[in-house]
């Protein structure tokens, strides 16, 4: 009779092993990326590897501690090994993986743990219940793994972002308290295993000594699984600030830098009268020599040509800017931008706003290749009492616009420039409408330009 037991038991873990390997799987495809026979192979050695281990532990009595931690070090391989992305991503995977999972599970047992012996000593008045093996592998077991897997979609529904755009040691610092978490649950489990229980004090008995020890693993698994979901969220929240405040400081940086320019030209445009005065005395006088060396001069001063002229000599050095670049890039350019003389908003988040929309149709544009249908349509002026800002570029028609995704290469800066125009839209309490169709991509924002903005502006 045990050993059919035995075989039931075995085989009822192997199912509970092939329900998590399948779980796993999804979740690590969907982040990290895999081929078809990858999975295949993931979940049939996570299943054999998981069960042999469960098999060698029963025959040969394997201490408790060892069992686990050859499972945490099987499933840590397999992901190394079988799926696609950068180490440090995958080992993040696998730590936040094995975190949840092994966190729910164990808070879930106790948990249904404490209400059954509950219910038998309560209810059924035996007055030191046990558990029997069917009770612990056919439903106390299986509700533990539905709880993990649970977990698992959860994981792969939130936490997804999480894993793009950051450098590779911010992965391996959020993977290392983790795997200490792990560690702490693993001996806890241990110290269980070994009749390390808590003790209910005096000669209550044995119901509530399992009663205790039961609750004791419940809360510390009850606590550390929403604190490791608010640990990453937070991590990740922050990173994201972090990245926000000191790209738009570097952009005020430049903005600065471009409208000092800017004023260097339109100074030497005001001046050239003189100049060409004094070019034509040097050319009158022959002085060769120091006629070309005035017109270096004037070179290294930024002479420059065909600006835009909005209003506003910040945005204007920016247009200019983005203007060169997308005739480099054989971009078609159609800029028609008027900024009121008296705007409410500030000209360092007017040029957040211009800057990054176009830094994102310049990279769409780019993508397309040497296609000569490319273009860039600016338009912004005052309707009303609102500043509307429309700008629209073409894109490739396969690409779909979804908020939190972008098909750029190097992803350190993955979704700021949009984060950031979405900060300003929303200090001035203004909307922001993004579409695309037919490989066109529009992006609209409508700023009201009334006197609460201007004290908005009056008070940064």
């Amino acid at each position: 009779m045990k050993q059919i037991l035995d075989y039931a038991d075995t085989l009822m873990e192997a199912t509970y092993f092939l329900g998590y390997a399948w779980a796993a799987d999804k979740f690590c495809k969907k982040i990290l990326g895999a081929s078809k026979k990858n999975e295949w192979m993931f979940i049939l050695f996570s299943f054999v590897g998981c069960l042999l281990l469960n098999i060698a532990g029963r025959k040969y009595s394997m201490p408790y501690i060892l069992s686990v931690m050859l499972n945490h070090i099987l499933f840590m391989g397999l992901v190394l090994l079988l799926f696609q992305a950068g180490r440090e991503k995958k080992i993040l995977a696998a730590s936040m993986l094995m975190t949840f999972v092994s966190l729910a599970e164990n808070f879930c047992v106790s948990f249904l743990s404490c209400l059954t012996l509950f219910f038998k000593h309560t209810v059924k008045k035996i007055p030191e219940p046990f558990f029997s093996e069917w009770e612990i592998i056919g439903l106390i077991d299986c509700a533990g793994l539905c709880f993990a897997i649970l977990c698992i979609y959860w994981m792969s529904r939130h936490l997804e972002h999480v894993f793009f755009g950051k450098p590779g040691k911010w992965y391996y610092l959020l993977a290392v308290p983790l795997l200490m978490l792990i560690a702490v649950v693993d001996v806890a489990g241990w110290g269980a295993c070994n009749g390390i229980m808590v003790r209910s004090g005096g000669n209550m008995g044995l119901y509530y000594d399992q009663i205790f020890s039961h609750a004791g693993i419940c809360v510390l698994t009850g606590l550390s699984l929403p604190a490791a979901g608010f640990y990453v969220l937070g991590m990740d929240r922050i990173y994201l600030e972090q990245e926000k405040s000191s790209r738009y400081h570097s952009q005020i940086a430049v903005y600065k830098m471009l409208e000092e320019q800017y004023s260097q030209s339109e100074r030497l445009r005001h001046d050239m009268k003189n100049h060409i005065i004094a070019l034509l005395g040097l050319f009158e006088s022959k002085e060769w020599e120091k006629m070309g060396e005035y017109l270096r001069n004037m070179e290294k001063s930024g002479v420059k040509d065909g600006g835009e002229i909005t209003g506003n000599k910040a945005v204007d050095a920016l247009l200019y800017q983005k203007r060169k670049r997308a005739e480099k890039e054989n971009v078609k350019w159609e800029c028609d931008v008027q900024i009121p003389k008296v705007c409410c908003i500030n000209e360092f988040d007017l040029c957040v706003l211009f800057g990054n929309i176009l830094d994102n149709a310049l990279e769409a544009c780019e993508r397309l290749g040497d296609d000569n249908s490319s273009f860039i349509s600016i338009q912004a002026k005052p309707v009303k009492k609102c500043f509307l800002l429309e700008v629209k570029n073409s894109m490739d028609r396969r690409e779909k616009y979804t908020k939190g995704f972008t098909y750029k290469e190097n992803i350190k800066g993955h979704g700021i420039g949009l984060k950031n125009v979405d900060d300003v839209v929303g200090k001035y309490n203004g909307a922001m409408n993004i579409e695309d169709e037919n490989g066109i991509f529009v992006i609209s924002i409508l700023i009201p330009l009334n006197d609460a903005v201007c004290d908005i502006k009056q008070a940064v």
